[in-house]
């Protein structure tokens, strides 16, 4: 069998384990993949374990106590510890780890004055990997794209697909609607009595 590496990246889509939102995992050969709207998935890998992972969450910080439930694996500051330890735990060196960074796309209405979740989840992403020394060495964040992304664990090459966000659908959807409430306001001249 082929490795993922030289494999397209739709077989290795077909190979991946998913992961859904508040999820991690660590892999030595299987390919991992997520979709990402708003959220963020953090990629470590360190190569000279042949290791990598992956997480996703949906939200920066816990807002409660610092105690875990099932829920806190969604926050970021949970699922990066969950991530990172279970790398060290499976063989890998901080000192080697790099990182991938992918998703916060804005893929959901906000309003203007407070920043969208998905800002928020890429800067907690960026801040944490400083604060742990850990080299941040590619990244596909924040603009109006959901998001499709393959790791290949051993090697960490990464792929990342765009995808189109609903909101932009959205956003075309209100300007067609108020152009119609604006001509329905201000109908044109009639040349034809209609009876």
């Amino acid at each position: 069998m082929e490795t993922p590496l030289t494999l397209p990246a739709r077989q290795i889509e077909r190979l991946a384990r998913n992961l859904h939102v508040g999820e991690w995992l660590v892999e030595n050969e299987r390919p991992l993949a997520t979709l990402l709207g708003s959220c963020v998935a953090v990629c470590l890998y360190d190569t000279g374990a042949s290791l990598g992972g992956m997480n996703h969450f949906l939200l920066p910080t816990r807002k409660r106590s610092n105690a875990l439930d099932d829920d806190s694996l969604l926050a970021g500051d949970a699922c990066m510890t969950a991530l990172f330890n279970g790398m060290i735990a499976r063989g890998a060196s901080r000192h080697r780890m790099k990182a991938k960074v992918f998703g916060g796309g804005a893929v959901i209405a906000t309003s203007s004055n407070v920043m969208a979740i998905g800002e928020r989840n890429a800067a907690f992403a960026r801040e944490w990997l400083e604060n742990e020394r850990i080299p941040l060495v590619a990244s596909d964040l924040n603009g109006p794209w959901a998001r499709k992304v393959l790791l290949v664990p051993n090697t960490g090459e990464a792929y990342c697909r765009r995808i189109p966000s609903a909101m932009l659908g959205t956003q075309r959807i209100e300007e067609e609607a108020q152009a119609w409430a604006d001509k329905q306001r201000h109908p044109p001249a009639k040349n034809v009595e209609l009876f």
